[in-house]
């Protein structure tokens, strides 16, 4: 856009971003550009909050917002777009009212939807950068292949426990996240932020960063993370870079790409949900009908997997606890005769567990779909949620 054609600040804004407008870097001219400029946020939970927010504040002109989630109170540890009373409130209406009151002058677009290969190229299609602050593999893939087919930059961060990263990532000029990891890990290998925890200021640090990088490419100064790849550790407090190089065998952006659509990103990652006939050869339990088990079947074994500090929090009367990296040592100490059900927080670790015990001869095995969670929603509400 040339300079001519930017939009104009009036007094009101010029008052707004006065702190930015005393920056040589970024002047009249730069906040103009920030105000022409729009940015797609995917997520708006630990990641989009602070992404969300300090976009907003800049004075980026047009934002889109994506999710169909609720606000949750476990969320409020680290999902500080939202407060109390949104408990139970869809979090995009949470986070335009947040912007809203934050900088009316910005224009807020929200995307109540699951992403998907049906809708992600016309949705990303109309920002200028993409911001990705999701949570599952599945979503992440498919922005990815949808940046590099539409020649978009891709402004990443992942968080977990006490580490998180971020880069740029633009196969125009440099990798992409196929790059650096071509595929999926198989599903249940990496825990979520639930099962493993996630401390509440790291995506805070984790998504200002995002941010930061996606303002900086509005306005074509200083040197993004294209080609670098940013680690913190939030217990020692230390950042570190690895150079990304773009890889010429990259099946979505190298020199012979094998992908060339978008994909069905939840089969691909292993989280869609099976079909009836496999959820009943899987032999997965539902919490009414543990609860009812419990007492039909006096032999039954409940063994949760869960880790120490969580078997601290909460647990199920009468379950076994060996946490998950511990089952292969201490499988003895349960009976391959006896029907046997697992669980954990949501229910993947366990799905995990079930498998290897199959191999190892337990005939009668079952995994407790929602886990613990789910068990506190819908039996008893006594035990804590976390």
């Amino acid at each position: 856009m040339s300079d001519a054609t930017l939009p104009g600040l009036n007094p009101g804004e010029i008052r707004r971003y006065g702190r930015h407008l005393v920056l040589p870097e970024v002047g009249i001219e730069g906040q103009q550009r920030l105000k022409a400029a729009s940015a797609l946020v995917i997520g708006a939970g630990g990641l989009g909050s602070p992404i969300a927010l300090y976009l907003a504040a800049a004075g980026v002109g047009r934002l889109g917002l994506v999710d169909f989630d609720v606000v949750d109170e476990t969320n409020l540890q680290r999902q500080i777009a939202h407060g109390t009373a949104a408990i139970g409130r869809s979090k995009l209406r949470s986070l335009v009212a947040r912007l809203t009151d934050l900088n009316p002058n910005v224009v807020l677009e929200p995307h109540e939807l699951r992403l998907d290969r049906t809708n992600a190229l016309q949705l990303l299609a109309r920002y200028d950068v993409i911001l990705d602050g999701t949570d599952n593999f599945a979503t992440r893939y498919l922005v990815n292949d949808a940046c590099v087919f539409l020649g978009k930059p891709n402004c990443y961060g992942s968080i977990l426990r006490f580490e998180g990263q971020a880069s740029v990532f633009d196969a125009r000029v440099g990798p992409c996240y196929r790059c650096l990891f071509p595929e999926p890990p198989a599903a249940g290998v990496v825990p979520s932020c639930a099962e493993a925890g996630v401390l509440g200021v790291l995506p805070g640090v984790i998504g200002t960063i995002q941010a930061n990088e996606a303002i900086k490419l509005m306005l074509g100064i200083g040197e993004p993370l294209i080609g670098r790849l940013l680690l913190y550790d939030a217990l020692e407090t230390r950042f570190r870079e690895l150079v990304l190089r773009k890889d010429p065998g990259c099946p979505v952006c190298g020199e012979s790409p094998r992908i060339r659509e978008l994909e069905d990103y939840e089969v691909v990652c292993g989280t869609a949900a099976p079909a009836p006939e496999a959820r009943m050869e899987n032999s997965d339990l539902t919490v009414k009908q543990l609860n009812a088990l419990r007492t039909a079947e006096p032999s039954l074994q409940l063994l949760d997997v869960r880790e120490p500090q969580e078997w601290a929090i909460n647990r199920i009367e009468g379950a076994i606890h060996i946490p998950m990296r511990a089952v292969p040592a201490r499988a003895g100490e349960l009976d391959p005769t006896r029907p046997l059900v697992i669980y954990c927080h949501h229910g993947t670790r366990s799905a995990v567990v079930q498998e290897y015990l199959r191999k190892q001869g337990f005939a009668d095995v079952r995994n407790l779909t929602g886990g613990i969670d789910a068990w506190s929603r819908e039996i008893d509400s006594a035990v804590p949620r976390y």
